[in-house]
């Protein structure tokens, strides 16, 4: 392996030693190195707090014709928590291998496709290339928590809609095949609780009505389902996670003492539900507690909704076309899918905004939030030719 190593890749490894992970990231020395990322690009600069110590750095390259709805190009800057007694090497060190795998959390999820972003317009700015529209970066903070007190609170600001973002591409995740996937969407989440009260007394006896029973039915019916899903993916070579139903118990609480039957019984479920379901789906939830006996009740814990999609059928939106066209160009073999998981496009696409959740990263495990989670220097550094092209492309779109 040469010693010599690409400027772009040193540039990247430096991004992964910041720690900012939660739940106490080092939002301040991320700010300083992408304020130095900024100078580089010649991009303008600014730092908005979302909320107090919880910044967003927003770079601007303006465009020839700064009228037209712009590109977003976002990423968030925190990284998950880290238990480092599992890695092969210190999480924080980017440690590359003899195979030039680069160890550290963010390199999948989502510091690599940030870097690649800036690396790509360094490279199209040297080669001479302007834009018609004008391109902005985001590096948002608290994706990882859920994004309320990052993303969430940034496009409610008048700075935000002043950036007239007609396209935004953000993170995917990996395919472990020569593919690349991009999701025009997302599943809804419906994370809930299910409150079962109960006939309290010794636990002695064989008494009615009790909070153990409810939850006991409570489990089957939700863990039923859970398993109906999971095989009808099994059974479906043509189905995605994205196009099905996962429910998950993540929480139980109640009870006081081993002989004391509790008088309530709490029962968490983290629900992502595939667009086809959304309609019916509470009412699977009403019925389930309904079953389960008197007194039964669930709360969400926030509203249950549609997740607004964008058109990805050809000849419709000149954006997708572009997209695609694009990736053809890179000799991406791109497969399209709704994002089984959650990220920051929920809140553009709530807003009407198109968006497309994409990581140019292929024949690579998927890796985000696990112990030794990795990133190959050549998979890396093809994503930005990519971006190069990506970027070049939608940035350059005629008005339509």
């Amino acid at each position: 392996m040469s010693t010599k190593e690409d400027p772009a890749v040193t540039n990247f490894r430096n991004y992964i030693r910041i720690k900012t992970v939660q739940p106490n990231p080092d939002y301040a020395s991320s700010t300083k190195f992408l304020q130095d990322q900024a100078k580089d690009v010649g991009a303008e600069f600014l730092v908005v707090e979302c909320m107090p110590g919880k910044p967003a750095v927003i770079m601007t390259l303006p465009g020839e014709d700064p009228c037209l709805p712009s590109l977003l190009l976002n990423s968030h800057t925190d990284v998950v928590p880290v238990f480092p007694e599992h890695w092969k090497y210190d999480p924080f060190s980017a440690h590359k291998d003899e195979n030039g795998d680069i160890y550290g959390r963010g390199t999948q999820d989502m510091k690599s496709v940030g870097i690649q972003y800036l690396e790509a317009i360094k490279r199209l700015k040297k080669d001479g290339h302007k834009f018609l529209r004008t391109v902005h970066l985001t590096f948002v903070p608290e994706e990882e928590v859920g994004g309320l007190n990052g993303m969430g609170k940034l496009v409610e600001m008048d700075l935000f809609k002043r950036l007239q973002v007609g396209l935004a591409l953000d993170e995917g995740y990996s395919n472990p095949t020569n593919a690349m996937t991009a999701f025009y969407g997302q599943r809804s989440i419906c994370s809930l609780v299910v409150t079962c009260p109960g006939q309290p007394g010794h636990g002695s006896q064989f008494l009615e009505n009790t909070a153990g029973e409810k939850a006991r039915r409570i489990i089957n019916s939700f863990l039923g389902f859970r398993d109906a899903e999971e095989r009808r993916l099994k059974e479906n070579p043509d189905l995605k996670l994205g196009d099905v139903t996962t429910i998950n118990l993540t929480i139980l609480e109640g009870g006081v003492q081993f002989n004391v039957l509790p008088a309530e019984l709490k029962l968490s479920f983290d629900i992502r539900v595939c667009p086809a379901q959304v309609e019916t789906f509470e009412d699977k939830v009403r019925g389930w507690c309904k079953e389960a006996g008197e007194g039964v009740t669930y709360k969400l814990r926030e509203p249950f909704r549609q997740m607004e999609q964008m058109c990805v059928e050809e000849g419709k939106n000149p954006w997708w076309d572009t997209f695609a066209a694009a990736c053809k160009k890179a000799n991406v073999e791109l497969e399209k899918e709704i994002f089984p998981a959650s990220t920051d496009m929920k809140f553009l696409r709530a807003m009407g905004i198109d968006a497309i959740g994409f990581t140019p990263m292929n024949n690579t495990p998927r890796l985000l939030h696990d112990h030794n989670e990795y990133l190959n220097e050549k998979v890396f550094l093809r994503g930005i030719d990519i971006y190069y092209q990506l970027i070049h492309d939608l940035a350059n779109l005629k008005p339509f």
